[in-house]
């Protein structure tokens, strides 16, 4: 097994984990990477962000949104999945993986959306 804490990570979690040819990543949030500021605006850039750092931790790990197989999708606000969608779809055009989104309490930092996924090695 393999972890990847990725740069300034600063919890006691692991980014990536990978096992076998498994990948398995933390929720990405719409932090912006080496500063640590969180995107404000509204739900859409939040939304691109998120899933932008999570293209970026897949990469880290070895492999890209093509192997990603399933997501979960957690939002302050389920009235925000439309917008959310028409994000989402823009990050994964090649195919369609299985995905779950959930409406949640409140989310770290203050944030309206987190996606993780579960992708596999080329």
């Amino acid at each position: 097994m393999k972890t990847i804490r990725g740069e300034g990570n600063q919890g006691p979690y692991s980014q990536v984990v990978i096992h076998g040819d498994m990948v398995y990543t933390s929720g990405q949030i719409p932090v912006v990477p080496g500063t640590g500021e969180i995107v404000t605006g509204n739900i859409e850039v939040q939304a691109a962000q998120a899933l932008t750092n999570l293209k970026a931790v897949l990469a880290l790990a070895g492999t890209d949104m093509e192997h990603v197989l399933k997501t979960t999708v957690f939002l302050t606000d389920m009235a925000d999945f439309g917008a959310v969608n028409e994000i989402y779809k823009t990050f994964f055009t090649a195919h369609l993986p299985a995905r779950s989104c959930v409406q949640v309490a409140a989310l770290p930092r203050g944030v309206k959306v987190e996606v993780e996924a579960v992708a596999i090695l080329p």
